[in-house]
């Protein structure tokens, strides 16, 4: 009788959990955009890149700009991963442009939508079906996801519904927005490191905004570092997003950003030596219980340490030997 893998045995309470890279580089102009495709080749698809309509276009050029991305995906040669597109707020007259330039014909080069700005889970209940009626309209098989940036008080006390819909993948904290809409009642200091991770209203934002994602299977996605100049502060937001708050993803401004998130979100080595270790032994055993150094492990700590190495495969970290093939009947 063959082996039976850890995804067969070790099952997720949510069988379509979302699963995506853990960087998510912002470009808005041709430069950085060829800058990060650069970089992402050298790396392969273990970072996405997002075109940005919004915040990363100039006033007045939406329409430049959306017909940039357009071409960017007719052009784009897939590699595992297309590219997503940041694109208008429901509210903003560019919106519809935006859905009517990229959905005008189908395209697997396109991964996702990202939504900014919402006040509310019913903008984003209207931003799927201006989506879904376009995509019906044009001949799409599926729509694509909808990954929704959280930079509204609104949308932090909306998080759960908004994270229950369908189309929902991805739920991004976007702080300094957030900040900003509390008009000057909160220092912006909370803008960036340390105060960012201290002060209780943006913990209650970001502790919200992971456990509605981990309950429904989506994907809980941190903000920028807007200290590009300086790593060691990327490496140390990256790392504690991850390790404090439960987030499996965070932004990038600049390329320089892109391996400092990648390391800071893939395991250390022991620890991934060690998940191996485990998960062999446990495999030698039929997936029954077993000891290691004085320890016992069932399926509870099993599917913890199966994590771990799925987690190494997405920061693209080499995994240890004998965990290869784990992977072939895997999807995540």
């Amino acid at each position: 009788m063959p082996s039976l893998q850890p995804e067969e045995v070790l099952f997720d309470a949510l069988p379509n959990r979302a699963v995506l890279p853990v960087c998510d580089h912002y470009a808005g102009n041709p430069k950085f955009y060829e800058k990060a495709l650069a970089v992402r080749q050298g790396l392969g698809p273990v970072l996405d890149i997002t075109l940005d309509l919004e915040d990363g276009a100039k006033v007045g050029e939406e329409a430049q700009a959306a017909r940039w991305a357009q071409e960017q995906l007719q052009s784009f040669s897939w590699d595992g991963r297309g590219l997503g597109v940041r694109i208008h707020p429901v509210d903003h007259p560019a919106f519809k442009d935006d859905l009517n330039t990229l959905l005008a014909s189908p395209s697997k080069q396109l991964s996702y939508l990202m939504l900014p700005k919402a006040g509310a889970a019913e903008d984003v209940q209207h931003a799927i079906f201006e989506i879904e009626y376009r995509c019906q309209q044009n001949g799409w098989e599926t729509p694509p996801p909808l990954h929704v940036l959280i930079e509204t008080p609104g949308a932090v006390l909306d998080v759960e519904k908004i994270a229950g819909l369908m189309r929902v993948q991805s739920l991004s904290f976007g702080v300094m927005d957030f900040v900003s809409h509390f008009n000057g009642a909160i220092a912006d200091d909370a803008m960036k490191s340390p105060r960012q991770f201290e002060h209780p209203i943006l913990v209650n934002a970001r502790v919200g905004i992971s456990m509605a994602c981990h309950r429904f299977g989506k994907v809980p996605s941190h903000n920028v570092c807007t200290q590009f100049k300086d790593l060691k502060a990327v490496t140390a937001d990256a790392q504690r997003a991850r390790r404090d708050f439960g987030f499996l993803r965070m932004w990038s401004i600049h390329p320089a950003q892109i391996e400092p998130i990648l390391s800071a979100f893939a395991p250390g080595n022991a620890e991934l030596a060690q998940a191996a270790e485990i998960l062999l032994k446990a495999q030698d055993n039929n997936w029954g219980p077993i000891e290691f150094e004085g320890v016992l492990h069932d399926r509870a700590s099993l599917r913890y340490y199966w994590g771990v190495l799925k987690q190494a495969r997405l920061t693209g970290t080499a995994l240890p030997a004998g965990t290869h093939g784990w992977f072939a009947k895997s999807t995540s």
